[in-house]
């Protein structure tokens, strides 16, 4: 019998209560929102429980919403897969913009420590408990993270640009 939706979902909130939630098909991907307090809890059991067998990271990666309220600035998402049943699933937890932090997953996934140091690096959100969570592609005397959404994306004194060769004013050729 394949792993259905409805049967992931039952057994996360039997588990987790209110701590997962939204729950919806986002482009062929069963999506799911997270406490930030309880990632490792439920990642540990994605993993371990037998029907679900969630044994595969994919992919963890940082985002940032400058526009959101501050308690959901930035986000972490983690893409698992099961094998066994093909089945793929997306956990988004989301964290405060003043100080983005969440407990590392490193010890549950190993591939899990380059993907956090890389969140780190770009992102600067801070994954507690992390063995070595230092700059990976940036040079460390960096101070900023250079996919925060902190700055605008043109310098506006910019002189050397016709906007024509942009698409950004009709050309009267």
């Amino acid at each position: 019998m394949a792993l259905e939706n409805t049967q992931i979902q039952n057994k996360l909130t039997e588990t987790f209560n209110n701590d997962v939630f939204n729950f919806h098909e986002e482009r062929d991907i069963y999506t799911l929102e997270a406490s930030a307090d309880k990632i490792t809890a439920l990642i540990l059991f994605l993993k371990n429980d037998p029907e679900l067998q969630f044994h595969f990271l994919t992919d963890l990666c940082g985002i940032h919403y400058p526009d959101n309220e501050l308690e959901r600035q930035f986000a972490v998402v983690y893409h698992l897969h099961n094998w066994f049943e093909n089945k793929r699933i997306r956990i988004k937890v989301y964290l405060n913009g003043e100080k983005p932090e969440i407990k590392t997953i490193s010890n549950i996934f190993l591939s899990s420590n380059w993907m956090e140091r890389e969140t780190y690096d770009f992102y600067g959100i801070d994954f507690i408990g992390h063995p070595q969570l230092k700059r990976i592609l940036n040079m460390d005397e960096m101070v900023s993270f250079p996919m925060r959404k902190e700055f605008p994306l043109e310098d506006s004194g910019r002189t050397d640009k016709d906007d024509r060769f942009f698409g950004r004013t009709v050309s009267n050729c």
